[in-house]
């Protein structure tokens, strides 16, 4: 486990999300298994774990324990399975690390890191059949700018989704080596790492539509726990954090309140923290990938 993924602020989270060592609790992002792992062992006989994961390799990490239902789904359809596994009262918490997994960065093929040569991929569903060098060499200059901009915060999108376009003209981009190749000429000196974490943060977004599956996951996940049951999520970057914060504030992403005729706001849910709780430094410096790391923290009203 700790070779495929090293859990964030995993004490953090796992203590905010257990009230009842006896209660039903679900990880939705299971991943390498760290944050499953200590739930359960915090856990007692008669408390039960649903954890979701939709990448083949992560259903690979699951331990024996009876306690635990591994769901291999996308985590936007969390209150379907919470209802089918019998929970229709809800469950007492719900946690969500949305960080891609060290595993999926690490291995090669898997085409989420631009440090390696490999196809361009980026899937975490392994049987879909849509991918990143989808995107690139069908997605008009228009597309791609926008997600570039919207999904990455590129700086010059347009340059850099007419490069692509025109790159395509002569050869289908297939590989990471290729998408470099293609953009090589506007990548910043001295930052050209940074430069192109955005743009595959981008190309990864998309290709698994990770912000429509957090909208619908957050909507899931607020009707599928009890009173006083807690969302607890990790967020890595400003625009899932921002619609995280968003949701919780007005129960909605836009973050726009909404009142009853008595004043009252329809929120499902209260903040806990007020401010995110961030790594310490003994964590960001045992494990770089926790520094853009955010938790924050809800309670079912």
């Amino acid at each position: 486990m700790s070779e495929y993924h090293i859990p964030v602020l995993l004490d953090e989270s796992v203590s905010a999300l257990i009230s009842s060592t006896s209660g039903t609790y679900a990880d939705a992002t299971f991943g390498g298994g760290g944050h499953s792992r200590e739930i359960l062992s915090r856990l007692s006989d008669n408390g039960r774990l649903i954890a979701f994961d939709r990448d083949s390799d992560a259903i690979a990490n699951r331990p024996d324990d009876s306690r635990l239902t591994l769901i291999r789904s996308d985590f936007r359809w969390i209150h379907n399975h919470i209802l089918h596994q019998g929970h229709k009262e809800g469950i007492d918490g719900i946690l969500a690390d949305l960080g891609v997994s060290s595993h999926q960065f690490d291995t090669a093929e898997r085409g989420f890191s631009f440090r390696y040569e490999a196809p361009l991929d980026m899937r975490m569903n392994q049987e879909a059949e849509f991918n990143a060098a989808d995107v690139v060499n069908t997605y008009g200059q228009e597309d791609l700018e926008r997600i570039l901009r919207l999904y990455g915060e590129v700086d010059n999108s347009r340059r850099i989704a007419q490069m692509i376009c025109k790159a395509r003209e002569t050869a289908r981009i297939e590989t990471t080596g290729d998408l470099g190749k293609a953009i090589e000429c506007a990548l910043p000196k001295f930052a050209e790492h940074k430069f192109l974490a955005k743009v595959y943060q981008a190309l990864r977004i998309e290709v698994n539509q990770e912000m429509k599956s957090l909208e619908k996951f957050l909507t899931g996940a607020a009707r599928s726990l009890k009173q006083g049951g807690r969302l607890v999520v990790i967020t890595y970057h400003s625009l899932e954090d921002r619609m995280v914060k968003n949701f919780i504030k007005a129960g909605n992403i836009e973050g726009e309140v909404q009142k009853d005729f008595y004043g009252n706001s329809s929120a499902p849910l209260k903040a806990v923290n007020r401010k995110p709780i961030l790594p310490q430094e003994n964590e960001i410096a045992g494990n770089t990938r926790a520094r853009s790391a955010k938790l924050r923290i809800a309670e079912k009203l």
